[in-house]
C-alpha cells in the first residue's frame, strides 16, 4: 500500500503546470488507494480543463481587444502624422467608437471575472420586469430600422433592476443584429414564474449550436461575426446573470424561422 502511495507522490511531483497531462498509476487491487488515485485523476482532469479554458479566454480576450486598440493606435499615428487629417469624422466615426467597444469589452470581461470568483453581485428588490422590458423595447426601436413587435403582461419578481435590464439590452441588441426584418420580445408570467422571450427572424441557430452559444467568445458562423459588432460575450453574460437569479435560459427556433431566445425565473 505505501509503495502505492509512494509511486502516486512521485507521479504527482512529475506534474507541471505546463503539462498538466499526467495522471497517477491506480493499482490493481481496488482498495482505498486505488479509490484515492481515480479521486486524484479526476481531479487533475478537471484542472487540467480549468487551465486550458483560462488559456483560451485569456487568449481571445486578448485577440478581441487588439482590434480596437490597433484601430485607435493608427488613426492617432495618422493624425499626429498628418495633423490636418485630423477633423471630427475622424474621431466620431473611429476613435471614439472603438474606445466605446474596447471599454463595453473591458467591463464585460471584469463582470465574468467576477462571476467565477464570486458569482454575480446582486441587489435584491421589487422589480417591474414588464417597465423594464418596454424601456429597452423603446430604445432599440429608436436604434434599428426593424420592426420590434412587444408582448408584455404587468410582470413583476424579486430581483436586481439592473442586471435583469443587462440582460434584456444584450438580448435585443443580439436579436437585431441577426435578424432580417423583424424582432419580437414577450413576457408572462405563469404559476409564480417569469417567462421572457426574444426572437428574431435571422438565419437560426443549428440545433447541436444552441447550447454552445451560451459560452465565451463563442460566434457561430459568418452571420455571428465580429463583422456584426458582437464580441462573442452577450449571451455569456445572459447566462450568468440568469443562473444568479436562479433561472434557465436556452436557445431555440421560432416559429416562421429564426431564432428565440427563452429566459425563465
Amino acid at each position: 500500500s505505501l509503495r502505492s502511495v509512494e509511486a502516486i507522490r512521485v507521479r504527482v511531483a512529475d506534474i507541471s503546470s505546463h503539462d498538466l497531462s499526467g495522471r497517477v498509476p491506480v493499482p490493481a487491487h481496488r482498495d482505498e488507494v486505488a479509490a484515492l488515485a481515480v479521486t486524484m485523476n479526476d481531479m487533475l482532469a478537471r484542472v487540467q480543463s480549468g487551465n486550458a479554458a483560462q488559456r483560451r479566454f485569456v487568449g481571445d480576450a486578448s485577440h478581441e481587444l487588439r482590434n480596437p486598440l490597433s484601430t485607435i493606435i493608427s488613426a492617432l499615428e495618422v493624425a499626429l502624422a498628418h495633423p490636418e487629417l485630423l477633423q471630427r469624422e475622424l474621431i466620431d466615426e473611429t476613435v471614439l467608437p472603438e474606445a466605446q467597444r474596447m471599454q463595453t469589452l473591458i467591463d464585460d470581461l471584469l463582470l465574468l471575472a467576477r462571476a467565477d470568483e464570486h458569482g454575480v453581485p446582486l441587489r435584491r428588490d421589487d422589480v417591474d420586469v414588464d417597465d423594464l422590458a418596454a424601456g429597452e423595447a423603446r430604445r432599440i426601436q429608436r436604434a434599428t430600422a426593424h420592426a420590434v413587435a412587444v408582448d408584455l403582461v404587468a410582470t413583476r419578481l424579486v430581483g436586481d433592476a439592473d442586471a435583469l435590464t443587462r440582460v434584456l439590452r444584450n438580448l435585443l441588441e443580439n436579436a437585431v443584429r441577426h435578424a432580417h426584418s423583424r424582432v419580437e420580445v414577450s413576457l408572462r408570467q405563469d404559476h409564480g414564474l417569469v417567462r421572457l422571450t426574444v426572437g428574431d427572424d435571422g438565419p437560426g441557430i443549428a440545433v447541436e449550436d444552441r447550447e454552445r452559444v451560451f459560452g465565451r467568445f463563442v460566434r457561430l458562423d459568418s452571420d455571428r461575426s465580429r463583422a456584426g459588432g458582437g464580441s462573442g460575450l452577450g449571451l455569456a453574460i445572459v447566462a450568468e446573470i440568469v443562473a444568479a437569479h436562479g433561472g434557465s435560459v436556452t436557445a431555440g427556433e421560432r416559429t416562421g424561422g429564426g431564432t428565440i431566445i427563452t429566459v425563465q425565473l
